[in-house]
């Protein structure tokens, strides 16, 4: 695409000319702006948008406005499953709520997604090094074992590529525990599987015109494994099967849950017609698609369930439903129809509880059933569906227009595709597709694609076919209202980056042209990419 700017040398040769009468009979006016055709949107979800969302701090929180009288009822009861907090079995006054943990990282879903956005970025206080991560964090740890080579296909021979377990941890830390969770109760009251510490590192980034600006890094330390009482990275004998050199770690920070039932209902096909793996246009951005283990299919027998990846950070679930769901068993560690037994079932944890404590806590109610009954499920993963998505703001502010077309100038529209148009018909994730989402032309500015995004923002840990440093591109669409909503939430997938100019610069890999390109922009330049994200 051009750029309009003249250099010194040859607005004095435009002089020049026009001095000598080289150019005197030539009246034609340089060439005019070209807005993309997003410059002037505002309906960002189609007629799922709700346009009252803006000064609000619950503006991720409003029902799609074209649900029927029913999906708003069965909405309703989905918030409030949504903010549930559960507790520890039993529970005879409630025992709907019991069956928390023994470990998890948070007892309810808004506090991880808090008011349906993003979490608080933890704060490491002034004169003190690091925190321990505590309630109020809703950030968390993936863990696996790093695999003996990349796995490209998935079978059932290779579990469909899925993250290797780390043997008595599973999958993901869980840095609280509830009473006595731990054989060591007594030095670790309501201690999870480990202790978690957070610091940060800083960096300073120079722009070209001299101007600068500080990034911050977090860093994580896991010590005191419940397997390894006290032991660190650096005993001097590491037995805890959590330390070892193998074992990888990711951090992940809650996602927004808005517009998801519609990034669900995009066309598979015209998610992978964007697929470049092998950069055939030359531009430098590939996008791959990941393929998981699909649990829904599962269950129905499938053979092969195996299917897109479309949520989470690194695209490793396929629906809401699977992403809900394993998040309430995982998260809370309260099982469901779906994901029926404990996450850390067989753990030298869960056993030593159960015989220690004797409560009845293996997943099961006192009738044998998930602690989350279908309805309580299928309501939770409705609500995720039916949230509206908030119109876009200041449309017509000359930054923010100007800002819409540097961005895709400088090829952010490179992943961060600006429209889909939603399917008409058909199931998603196993369950009907609601009315209001069909046939929607939406504005999530995502390719839904993974992405190698470079070294500064990899976690080293493969998810199915995404490797170490490949990242699913975000959606855009209400992310200006973030800090309306939560003014200590963070951006990317661990909250490092405090602002969208943050965010922005720790880009590189598939990302570094686009980055460069906007550092290379004036510092106006700069505020009005910025000013069109926040619009958004």
């Amino acid at each position: 695409m051009k750029t309009y700017r003249y250099t010194s040398l040859a607005f004095a040769i435009c002089l020049g000319l026009s001095a000598c009468g080289g150019s005197g009979d030539d009246t034609s006016e340089p060439d005019k702006k070209v807005y993309p055709a997003y410059t002037d949107m505002t309906a960002s979800g189609g007629d799922t948008t709700t346009y009252d969302a803006s000064e609000s701090g619950h503006g991720f929180s409003t029902p799609a406005p074209n649900l029927t009288e029913a999906e708003l009822e069965h909405h309703l009861e989905g918030d409030l499953s949504f903010e549930t907090a559960f507790t520890t079995a039993p529970n005879q006054e409630h025992p709907d709520l019991d069956g928390l943990g023994p470990v998890f990282n948070n007892t309810d879903c808004n506090s991880c997604h808090q008011r349906d956005g993003r979490n608080s970025t933890p704060i490491v206080p002034a004169g003190q090094e690091r925190i321990k991560l505590s309630s109020a964090s809703g950030i968390f740890l993936r863990i696996s074992k790093a695999p003996a080579e990349p796995c490209t296909e998935g079978n059932a021979a290779n579990d469909y590529c899925a993250p290797i377990a780390v043997p008595n941890f599973g999958g993901q830390l869980f840095h609280r525990g509830v009473l006595k969770a731990r054989a060591d109760w007594e030095d670790n009251l309501f201690g999870g599987q480990a202790d978690v510490y957070l610091s940060y590192e800083t960096k300073e980034v120079t722009y070209p015109d001299g101007s600068s600006i500080t990034l911050k890094k977090p860093l994580f330390d896991v010590e005191n494994p419940y397997d390894a009482p006290g032991e660190t990275k650096g005993s001097v004998n590491v037995t805890s099967d959590l330390l070892q050199d193998d074992v990888l770690m990711g951090w992940r920070n809650g996602m927004p849950v808005f517009g998801l039932g519609l990034l669900e209902a995009i066309p598979e096909a015209d998610i992978l017609a964007l697929v470049d793996e092998n950069d055939a246009d030359g531009d430098k951005i590939s996008g791959r698609a990941n393929f998981v283990f699909d649990a829904v299919k599962a269950q129905a027998g499938d053979e092969h369930p195996v299917s897109l990846g479309r949520f989470g950070w690194k695209a490793n679930t396929p629906s809401v439903r699977v992403q809900s769901l394993g998040a309430l068993r995982g998260d809370i560690g309260i099982t469901n129809p779906l994901f029926p037994d404990e996450s850390v079932v067989g753990t030298a944890l869960h056993d030593s509880y159960l015989t220690r404590t004797g409560f009845t806590d293996t997943g099961e109610d006192e009738n044998g059933n998930p602690e989350a009954d279908a309805a309580f499920s299928d309501s939770v993963v409705f609500y995720a569906e039916s949230l509206a998505v908030p119109a876009r703001r200041n449309v017509d502010d000359p930054n923010v227009r100007e800002g819409a077309r540097l961005f895709d100038e400088i090829n952010c529209t490179g992943c961060h595709k600006a429209s889909f148009v939603t399917k008409s018909s058909g199931d998603i994730g196993g369950t009907a597709m609601i009315d209001g989402h069909k046939g929607q032309t939406i504005y999530p500015f995502t390719d839904m694609l993974l992405h190698d995004l470079g070294e500064d923002l990899a976690d080293g840990r493969p998810d199915f076919l995404a490797n170490g440093n490949e990242w699913r591109t975000r959606s855009l669409w209400g992310i200006g209202l973030t800090q309306t909503v939560n003014p200590q939430a963070g951006f990317l997938h661990d909250g490092r980056a405090a602002t969208m100019e943050e965010a922005i610069l720790w880009h590189g890999g598939e990302s570094e042209n686009s980055r460069d390109a906007f550092m290379n922009l004036s510092k106006t330049e700069r505020d009005q990419v910025v000013a069109f994200l926040m619009s958004l």
